[in-house]
């Protein structure tokens, strides 16, 4: 997996590409401890991903966990069709902002 990552004032856009699993959330969640701190706003770009395991959404809602303790929260954006599925079977659609 790669991640890029842009910060611009209060907001972070993340960028992943590859597949988020349980050997490459680690990953995700080092790069998020690091980078939160002062952080309003988080984007994670999901156009170049393929699969999420549960791994993966639980990096998701320790990220949205974090923000919400600052009163914002965290955007998911441009999940394919599996994925989407993956969020709403879960039911992340319902704590998480999932921009198609």
């Amino acid at each position: 997996m790669e991640i890029n990552g842009t910060k611009n004032g209060e907001a972070l856009e993340v960028t992943l590409s590859g597949r988020l699993d349980t050997n490459t959330s680690p990953e995700l969640e080092s790069y998020l401890r690091e980078n939160l701190a002062g952080i309003a706003n988080l984007a994670i770009d999901l156009t170049d991903v393929q699969y999420v395991s549960s791994a993966g959404l639980r990096v998701f809602l320790y990220a949205h966990k974090e923000l919400a303790k600052v009163g914002s929260g965290l955007v998911l954006r441009h999940p394919n069709e599996y994925i989407t599925d993956v969020l709403e079977a879960t039911g992340f659609t319902e704590i998480l902002t999932v921009e198609q």
